[in-house]
């Protein structure tokens, strides 16, 4: 089958959060004194919605902490809340507006090859407010935020809504992801290609094609596929 698609994860796929190992941002959220919870508590607190937070369940990120403080009997203070809701805002801004000059390029190529090229985010809406003002978005003829959608990674139906959305075949697109939430098994399951991105994220294991570079892509996908889909 020839390649009509290519499909994207975001976070560390196309951005990245971290240098050199840690966050860019320099993450640093004053819970025990805003909601009087220590760290190791919200974390946890935190890790045990992500899904919830994935499919849009709970709304927003304020809601995130509304629920928190309610499990733990306490009371949310609006203030804090709203404090804690612009921080984060402004911290998943950063990736947004510092896209590596490679990825854009690639992002060109693909284009210039004909290929649609389509995104499929696990996010909650604060994560992706920069996504409409950065250099990414123009290069994109569809773009799935889990949120939006009430459905995440790795669930094969994210990536079938993605296949109508594009009006492709899923053995027509190729997937590109740093293999986060288990993305790429559930792209192979949905019956696309596989290729692994560990251009920002080496540390993944996975048994799939793994690109270091991401101008290396449009070399990585068949050749006979490109020149179908071309002609075609």
């Amino acid at each position: 089958m020839g390649t009509k698609a290519v499909l994207f994860d975001l976070f560390e796929t196309l951005i990245t959060e971290y240098a050199d190992g840690r966050r860019i941002s320099g993450r640093r959220y004053d819970y025990p004194g805003l909601l009087g919870l220590s760290q190791e508590e919200f974390k946890l607190e935190w890790r045990s919605r992500v899904e919830r937070r994935m499919r849009g369940e709970l709304a927003s990120f304020p809601d995130v902490i509304r629920d928190i403080c309610r499990s733990r009997g306490l009371d949310a203070d609006e203030q804090s809340v709203q404090s804690l809701y612009q921080a984060r805002i402004q911290e998943k801004r950063i990736p947004f507006e510092a896209v590596r000059p490679d990825i854009l390029e690639m992002l060109a190529n693909l284009r210039t090859h004909g290929w649609k090229l389509g995104l499929i985010s696990n996010c909650s809406e604060e994560e992706v407010r920069g996504w409409e003002d950065s250099p990414l978005a123009g290069y994109f003829d569809d773009v799935i935020f889990s949120y939006e959608v009430q459905c995440c990674k790795p669930d094969p139906a994210i990536y079938e809504l993605a296949c109508r959305r594009l009006q492709i075949l899923p053995e027509d697109c190729v997937f590109v992801g740093d293999g986060g939430s288990g993305e790429l098994d559930g792209a192979h399951q949905a019956g696309m290609k596989v290729i692994h991105a560990v251009w920002f994220n080496p540390y993944v294991e996975s048994r799939y094609a793994q690109l270091s570079a991401p101008m290396q892509l449009a070399a990585a996908l068949p050749v006979d596929s490109r020149t179908e889909h071309k002609s075609g």
